[in-house]
């Protein structure tokens, strides 16, 4: 992309100073007075302010950025150049972002119409204009020209260029209200093409051999059922079982049982017995020799359950997991920081109602920490686990959060952090020899089970890592020592199992599952 005018404003001081004013790009005030980055980890340069608190950034593919001062952000143009074109051609282009090319050229040259008379009511613009456009070589268009080229790059702001807050990980709103398309049917799109494909009796082994492209698929002909699809559906079903249990086998195996087809009862038992997490996701399946009627309602009953004719019933993990399956990683981060945002601004509403924090759901947020570990994306993943601690009204259930925190601030750096949170941890864990103990009794007998190699696991790993910064030195010998001491506290068998250095919190990515009550 070109940067043309941008070099021609740094090199020319006049061309600089018309650009600052009337048209509001001043490179003076760059700053943007916040760290941002974009969610992406791509590059970003901030270039330029306005009067107004914004800031106009360049992305690595040349794109220009503008975040206002409110929190908003979008792509304004493919280049500096085209930006500049935009900025000069619609001086008033913060009122025109709900515009777009159906609004058709009356509307559209109305509204400029109007926005430029009240601006030359303080102030010159056309020769201004004239001036600049000459100076930096930039193309004359016309109004509507230019809300189209402004609003076909708003809508390429995300997933791409989603602008964060650095230190806090919420993402800024879009500054345009225009729709976006719901993520299901970004993420369906290929599964369509497939599922077209089949129909027609072409690229059954390419579609069916790919795990991605038939997990799309089998969700395609979810949402759009038709009789003549049992053939393909088998096909599917034979192909899906390769990859042991998943959702997307349930799925066929449910389509192929909608059918009605007895016949199927064989397949259906030969899937379910491909090996004991088939045998137990596919539970409660007629035998071979049921009727007709039987097989229907099993799979009518998981349908209704499970399923369903509309992919906006489908839980964001669902599109979210395929997405990445695809390669549409900023697709899935997107979304995913989006849902984590409307959670956070709901805890921030609740923090001042005791009752309203005994509502909330964690239901959600231990699958975003999942799913944004899957991504790589441990900053996110650290910022969803922070809300799920407080949550957790169990003892046990509190402790495996505060294992699962210390090991994602440990993995980010924040050595400070995570040495706190031990702290807090090892406040938590009663007394093995029946002294103080917890408060519902769920952690007592936490040092002869895997928690307690867990948490001694980390407290390693953490002192090793942390041992890097001179200025937690103290901190990192406290660390060492509560370490020891946690080690000597273990039954025989708890410590044997722990890996004290040559791989140091090998375990702790799990949430450990607690004993049973009969433990003795």
């Amino acid at each position: 992309m070109s940067d043309h005018a941008l070099r021609l404003l740094r090199e020319q001081p006049h061309l600089a100073e018309l650009a600052a004013f009337p048209f509001n790009f001043d490179l003076a005030r760059a700053d943007h007075g916040e760290d941002v980055r974009l969610a992406s980890g791509g590059p970003l340069e901030a270039v330029a302010g306005d009067d107004t608190g914004g800031t106009y950034f360049v992305c690595g593919d040349g794109s220009v950025l503008y975040a206002d001062s409110e929190g908003s952000a979008g792509i304004i143009g493919n280049s500096v150049d085209e930006a500049l074109e935009v900025l000069v051609g619609l001086p008033g282009w913060h009122d025109h972002l709900g515009l777009a090319p159906a609004d058709g050229e009356e509307k559209i040259r109305a509204a400029v119409a109007e926005t430029e008379e009240e601006i030359r009511e303080y102030h010159g613009i056309d020769d201004e204009r004239t001036e600049l456009r000459a100076g930096l070589g930039l193309a004359e268009r016309s109004p509507v020209e230019l809300v189209g080229l402004l609003h076909a790059a708003l809508l390429r702001t995300e997933p791409d260029f989603l602008l964060l807050n650095a230190e806090e990980g919420g993402a800024h709103d879009l500054l345009d209200g225009h729709p976006r398309p719901p993520l299901w049917e970004a993420v369906l799109a290929r599964g369509r093409t497939d599922l077209a494909l089949l129909r027609e009796g072409s690229a059954w082994d390419e579609v069916a051999g790919d795990r991605a492209r038939r997990a799309l698929a089998l969700r395609a002909a979810q949402f759009d059922r038709r009789e003549g699809d049992l053939p393909l559906l088998r096909h599917l079903l034979r192909h899906e079982a390769e990859a042991s249990m998943t959702d997307e086998l349930r799925l066929a195996a449910v389509l192929v049982g909608l059918h009605g087809h007895a016949e199927d009862l064989p397949l259906l038992y030969e899937v379910r017995e491909t090996d004991f997490d088939t045998w137990c996701g596919l539970g409660g399946m007629p035998e071979p020799g049921a009727d007709r009627a039987e097989l229907r309602r099993w799979a009518r009953d998981l349908d209704d359950s499970l399923f369903g004719t509309d992919p906006a019933d489908e839980l964001l993990f669902t599109w979210t997991g395929l997405a990445h399956e695809q390669g549409l990683v900023e697709l899935a981060r997107a979304a995913l920081i989006r849902r984590l945002d409307d959670i956070d601004f709901r805890a921030y509403c609740d923090a001042r109602d005791s009752k309203a924090m005994e509502r909330r759901d964690a239901s959600q947020l231990s699958p975003l920490v999942r799913e944004f570990e899957q991504l790589g994306d441990t900053f996110q993943a650290l910022r969803a686990q922070r809300l799920y601690v407080p949550l957790q009204t169990r003892a046990w259930d509190r402790v495996s959060a505060l294992l699962r925190l210390v090991r994602l601030e440990r993995e980010e750096g924040r050595f400070g952090a995570a040495i706190r949170t031990l702290t807090s941890l090892r406040d938590t864990l009663p007394e093995p020899d029946g002294g103080v103990g917890d408060s519902d009794g769920s952690l007592e007998h936490w040092w002869r089970t895997n928690l307690g190699t867990y948490i001694v696991e980390e407290h390693y790993a953490l002192a090793r890592t942390a041992a890097t910064d001179p200025a937690l030195a103290d901190e990192v010998r406290a660390v060492t020592v509560a370490a020891g001491e946690l080690l000597a506290r273990l039954s025989g068998t708890a410590r044997a199992n722990t890996d004290t250095g040559a791989n140091p919190g090998a375990g702790v990515s799990a949430e450990p599952t607690p004993p049973q009550p009969s433990a003795g």
